[in-house]
């Protein structure tokens, strides 16, 4: 424990150096993932078409080793912060295609077919009753694609793009205390971005739908809401 105390008090300005360029290497790839995934999962969801195209390419890209993507990218591109970036942004845009396009298909219909009714447009329909109402589900995608990035951004030093990676996988200069040390700061890089998002989350949730929440869960429901094959088991 000592020798783990000693390491930070003795290479502060190193491994401030590294978190910084960690989070910068996984900021970029998370941006970029939202810029592509989010407006296409958002207007799937709307039109409540394209679920093929959202799951199927989810499940390309879940199947993609982000260690391959560095091989391959690195056949074509050389040493660069680019390749650790392209297999940042095909892990963090599976979480946030599949929940973007998952919470507005699933927002109440007649909800929306109410909006209609009063004359809202598809513009406003979308702006002002299907993304106020998936905005939690579409920001827990956001929190999972977030850690799965900054646990997975030490392998940017493989390809020469820095950040923690560097001390992780550099045991025989920073010896095993130095790869714990980086280690235990990656884990809590992805802790602290996890509670942030999910501070955001409930922030960003309507208040309507938050306290129907907390009844659904902790009143059950009457016995005129259970169906009737379940009311008879």
């Amino acid at each position: 424990m000592s020798d783990l105390i000693n390491f930070y008090t003795d290479n502060t300005s190193l491994l401030l150096d590294r978190t910084w360029e960690h989070i910068i290497i996984s900021a970029i790839g998370v941006v970029i993932a939202l810029v592509i995934a989010l407006p296409i999962g958002i207007w799937l969801g709307h039109l409540h078409k394209g679920s093929l195209l959202a799951i199927n390419v989810s499940n390309v890209l879940r199947a993609l080793p982000s260690l391959a993507l560095i091989a391959i990218s690195l056949a074509f591109i050389g040493l660069s912060r680019l390749n650790i970036t392209i297999a940042l942004v095909a892990l963090a845009i599976p979480p946030i295609l599949t929940n973007a396009y998952t919470a507005v298909d699933g927002v109440d219909p007649d909800a929306v077919e109410s909006a209609r009714g009063m004359g809202m447009n598809e513009r406003q329909v979308l702006l002002g009753i299907e993304l106020p109402l998936s905005w939690p589900l579409i920001f827990a995608g956001i929190r999972t694609a977030s850690v799965y990035v900054i646990a997975t951004a030490p392998l940017a030093a493989l390809a020469g793009g820095g950040g923690l990676g560097d001390i992780i996988i550099n045991q025989a200069t920073y010896d095993l205390v130095g790869v714990i040390a980086a280690t235990i700061i990656t884990v809590a890089l992805a802790f602290a971005v996890d509670g942030l998002l999910s501070i955001a989350q409930r922030a960003v949730t309507p208040k309507g739908l938050a306290v129907s929440r907390q009844l659904h869960t902790i009143v059950p429901p009457a016995e005129s809401d259970v169906p009737a094959d379940r009311a008879l088991a």
